[in-house]
């Protein structure tokens, strides 16, 4: 059993033709339509397209002026360009630890990481949960310092109410085929901020600074834009953002079929002493389903994702202890054990399959598997 898989049916079909009829595919009206659908979904003021999470993310620490000398606080249990972004414009990631029962930033170890350098913060909202804003926004207005929300996982998750991506500075969301909503590859950035949202528009288009002052020359054909700033090409393209349209017409679905697939695995597992069962918090969209082994360490863990593995059940773990990857490890010599929440994490939990059209026999099927490996 496949561990996810993207919805398509023919919304997706009969606007990518729309765009291809239209002959305008590079970034233009699909891709504004695209983000009007994510900065309404999502209660803010901007929503900018990207080619990816990555690359809003970077985009997303440009706009901040992030550089040298600046330490960015990072959760040790993430997807690595949580922290990749800040090394992309010079500044240091710095890992704080994670809470197990939220796989996301721990308040208390958050505060303990904080230096005179320290000017952003990075909450992740792991797998469609949302960090604990009001903690972590509470800690770095006292503080002057930035929240950028890495949403990659977390389209029409909510923290208490309120959608995330407008909640810190700047948010970023990704659109790979794993997430709720896919585009193929593609992310976005979001903000309240008008002068964070310029950035981001500048910056993803080369840098441009849109035409110049018409009082120095008249416009006409001849017309170019001004190119303040450096930047990069990082926009979607119009036949992405079809995808992504035809995707966003679907969301509450999606999400109910995530929840719907989450609740029957909790409801299934309710009764396992041996393993740590994801937060059933309303707000959840439940990208991924990750389970930890609570007893038995990564050898028991690796045991019982081979055990599933040989009856066709695809999983993963549930991602990175990006403290002990080489790049972090051997350029700020951070030892495995410094943030044990984030290792117990990376070396005991679980991705199981979810994924929209799960019939009720393939969550039987998964949990009668899984239960009998753990007994193991």
């Amino acid at each position: 059993m496949k561990l996810t898989a993207p919805s398509f049916d023919d919304a997706e079909i009969a606007l990518v033709s729309d765009c291809l009829a239209s002959g305008w595919v590079t970034q233009g009206p699909m891709t504004d339509r695209f983000e009007r659908l994510i900065a309404e979904r999502h209660q803010v003021r901007h929503a900018m397209a990207a080619t990816s999470c990555t690359a809003a993310l970077h985009l997303a620490a440009l706009a901040l002026d992030l550089g040298p000398g600046d330490e960015v606080i990072v959760p040790a249990f993430t997807w690595v360009t949580s922290a990749h972004c800040a090394e992309y414009v010079g500044a240091k990631a710095v890992f704080a630890d994670i809470d197990l029962s939220t796989y996301n930033l721990d308040p208390a170890a958050l505060r303990a990481a904080i230096t005179p350098r320290t000017t952003a913060i990075m909450a992740v909202h792991l797998f469609g949960l949302a960090a604990p804003m009001d903690e972590i926004k509470g800690i770095a207005e006292a503080r002057g310092i930035r929240v950028m929300e890495d949403a990659a996982c977390a389209i029409g998750t909510t923290y208490k109410g309120q959608p995330v991506g407008a909640l810190g500075d700047i948010g970023c969301f990704s659109f790979h085929p794993r997430k709720v909503v896919t585009t193929g590859e593609g992310g976005a950035v979001t903000t309240n901020d008008d002068g964070l949202a310029q950035l981001v528009r500048s910056q993803r288009n080369h840098g441009s600074g849109g035409p110049p002052d018409p009082s120095v020359e008249p416009h006409g054909p001849w017309t170019m834009a001004v190119f303040d700033r450096i930047g990069y090409n990082l926009r979607l393209s119009d036949i992405q953002a079809a995808v992504g349209v035809a995707q966003m017409g679907k969301l509450d679905a999606l999400l109910a079929e995530r929840r719907r697939c989450a609740h029957g695995y909790l409801d299934r597992l309710a009764g396992s002493n041996e393993v740590a069962l994801p937060v059933a918090d309303p707000g959840h969209t439940f990208q991924s389903f990750v389970v930890r082994i609570r007893e038995g360490g990564r050898a028991r863990r690796n045991a019982v994702m081979a055990r599933l593995a040989a009856a066709d059940i695809q999983t993963r773990p549930g991602t990175h202890a990006v403290h002990k990857l080489g790049y972090y490890r051997d350029k700020y010599g951070l030892s495995a054990d410094a943030f044990p929440n984030a290792v117990r994490a990376e070396d005991t939990s679980i991705t199981l399959p979810i994924f929209p059209g799960m019939t009720e026999s393939d969550l039987d099927e998964v949990v009668d598997h899984f239960i009998r490996a753990v007994a193991e």
